[in-house]
């Protein structure tokens, strides 16, 4: 009788998986991230956050000053990170700030197996790995989301912190600290979400440090040199402001113009929360399982409690909109690793869950670009608003249009909704309403609408839709996914430079 994973003819069914299984893991990690994101290459809107961001490091190479002559509420950093990809012009560009993001999936998925290698839990690590990458598709992170980024710097810092807990060397342990801190102080110039989990590394290693019997005083003084660390990137960027004449606006965007946000309805928000509740709801079963049934000391309590950590900075922000969660990707695959290693029944359950995770994080992605649009139909609606003297006005829409239309823009407003938006009235340094109609009474040779969306202010689109009655024509209407993109030409006479 043939061994049962043989077919009649005598070859071994297994041996393409074994094939697998002996390849180095990051080989096995990047063949699943490229297959996972292939149909998210070259679309120049696969989100229109990461748009924006490009947009804007663009925009600083041609000599813009963020905050000033372009204005959002992110970190510097987020942007001096998109340069490099920037820098390639359009479409190369889009191709490389996307191996960007492809290469830091990957190597943060590489880290998320180091690390629950480290926790005992090695026989689910390469699941653990493949879950976060196959989880990015779910949660709006299969392109340039911040925390694709940041991410991998907070799991090299989890793992400097991880590494000195078996250090006997005061000295040693406090390097590893200020390394860690270092890169929190970085990943905190690319979103500043990370303070929760930054603080939480902070106030673990001082716990740490008194556990160990260690003296007050050399204890605070290496815990308060771990917050200036990690506070040098923001102070270095807040002084640069300052030095220029212009660190009340940096001071704004970054500070008080989050606070002064106004908050989305509240059965909004818990929708958006439900949403991610359910998408992660398996990973979450699996790190609950792992916590009930194993050991909880060393460095399997320190996860779960960064876990914890992870999430409450999750809900502290609130609005909960779906890439929100991925910072707390990170710890939770990791934790779910406990239950992927055990040998008895896990490894059956673990395949089917990560299968269905991977086809269903695929078909989230090709649905996404097909309500959102590809490159093709971004090329007509580009095309519609054609190149020329003039300066372009995107009231809703896809900011890329600048760029790829190489039209100029008459606003530090780039990012539509800033302008638009029910939530961002007040939140943005000026009048909505006055803002659009200095834009509008500059004359712009081209106004681009997209369909209505959620959250707008209605009276806001009336405003541009009567201006466009009167001095515009509707040049084009464009389909985009599903939305409708009308192009508007101004009929006659001198438009805005």
């Amino acid at each position: 009788m043939p061994p049962i994973n043989a077919d009649p003819k005598g070859a071994d069914v297994t041996s393409p998986i074994r094939t697998i299984e002996r390849l180095p893991r990051w080989a096995i990690l990047l063949l699943v991230a490229i297959i996972a994101r292939a149909a998210t290459f070259g679309n120049p809107i696969v989100h229109v956050d990461e748009s924006f961001y490009f947009v804007t490091a663009r925009s600083m190479l041609n000599g813009a000053l963020p905050y000033v002559d372009i204005w959002d509420r992110k970190p510097i950093g987020l942007f001096l990170l998109y340069t490099p990809a920037a820098a390639f012009g359009l479409p190369l560009g889009i191709w490389a700030y996307q191996l960007m993001a492809l290469g830091s999936a990957v190597a943060t998925a590489l880290m998320i197996a180091r690390l629950a290698d480290r926790a005992g839990w090695r026989r689910g690590a390469l699941a653990a790995a493949v879950a976060y990458i196959a989880w990015l598709d779910l949660l709006e992170g299969q392109g340039g989301q911040a925390p694709v980024f940041y991410n991998l710097l907070m799991v090299a810092a989890a793992a400097l912190i991880a590494s000195s807990d078996r250090d006997h060397d005061p000295a040693n342990r406090l390097r590893r600290g200020l390394g860690a801190m270092a890169l929190v102080g970085i990943a905190l110039q690319i979103k500043y979400s990370v303070v929760f989990e930054g603080l939480f590394f902070g106030l673990w290693w001082l716990w740490r440090e008194r556990m160990r019997r260690r003296h007050a005083v050399p204890m605070l003084a290496g815990g308060a040199l771990l917050a200036v660390v990690a506070l040098i990137p923001t102070a270095l960027a807040w002084g640069y402001y300052q030095a220029i004449g212009r660190g009340t606006a940096f001071a704004y965007a970054n500070f008080a113009s989050i606070a002064a946000r106004q908050a989305d309805p509240m059965l909004e928000q818990l929708g958006n929360l439900f949403k991610i509740v359910l998408i992660t709801s398996p990973l979450f079963a699996a790190a609950v399982l792992t916590f009930l049934r194993g050991d909880r000391s060393g460095i399997r309590g320190w996860l779960f409690a960064w876990l914890a950590a992870a999430v409450f900075g999750l809900l502290a922000f609130g609005s909960w909109f779906d890439h929100y969660a991925l910072p707390v990707l990170v710890p939770l695959c990791i934790c779910a690793a406990g239950f992927a290693d055990d040998p008895r029944r896990s490894p059956q359950i673990t395949a089917i869950v990560l299968l269905i995770a991977f086809l269903g994080g695929e078909a989230t992605v090709i649905i996404k670009r097909l309500n959102r649009g590809g490159p093709a139909q971004f090329a007509r609606v580009v095309g519609a608003i054609g190149r020329g003297r003039g300066c372009l006005y995107v009231y809703s829409g896809d900011p890329m249009l600048y760029p790829m239309s190489g039209r100029c823009r008459l606003s530090p407003y780039v990012f539509p909704s800033h302008l638009g938006r029910k939530r961002e009235r007040g939140a943005i340094g000026v009048d909505q309403q006055g803002e659009i109609e200095r834009i509008l009474a500059l004359r712009p040779a081209v106004v681009v609408l997209r369909t209505p969306y959620f959250g707008e202010r209605s009276e806001l689109r009336a405003l541009v839709i009567a201006r466009m009655a009167k001095d515009y024509h509707l040049k084009a209407q464009v389909p985009l996914g599903r939305d409708s993109m009308s192009v508007f030409e101004l009929k006659s006479g001198r438009y805005g430079d």
